[in-house]
């Protein structure tokens, strides 16, 4: 398979991973703010929120969930924690939260995605 079409197909499924954990955010209750949110320090796949929580949300989709774990490596979290910083102020205007956290949901074929609440947290 030619690199741009690796590419492409891991984009599509990116893509499928990031419809379905919204939903599955939306069936627990969470208004999904954004999707695919850049910023020049990183990607947000979901900015969601839910009571007075404004949730920033890392989506991994991978063959199993001992390799979605994984990839939830402490470089790729602190990215989506730089990009949550420049966000939060943008989207507190919308939800008014009393607090802030970085999730994730881990989608994995044939089974129920996993939802983790607060991965990762600034050291």
């Amino acid at each position: 398979m030619p690199a741009t079409s690796a590419r492409r197909s891991a984009e599509t499924r990116g893509r499928r991973a990031e419809t379905l954990a919204a939903w599955w955010l939306r069936l627990k209750g969470y208004s999904i703010l954004d999707r695919r949110v850049a910023t020049p320090v990183g990607e947000i796949d979901l900015v969601a929120a839910r009571g007075g929580t404004l949730v920033f949300v890392e989506v991994k989709a991978r063959a199993g969930f001992d390799a979605a774990l994984l990839a939830l490596n402490p470089q790729a979290l602190a990215r989506v924690g730089r990009a949550a910083q420049l966000l939060a102020g943008q989207y507190a205007l919308h939800a008014r939260p009393a607090h802030v956290r970085i999730d994730a949901v881990l989608v994995v074929p044939g089974r129920w995605p996993r939802h983790i609440k607060a991965v990762w947290r600034e050291t």
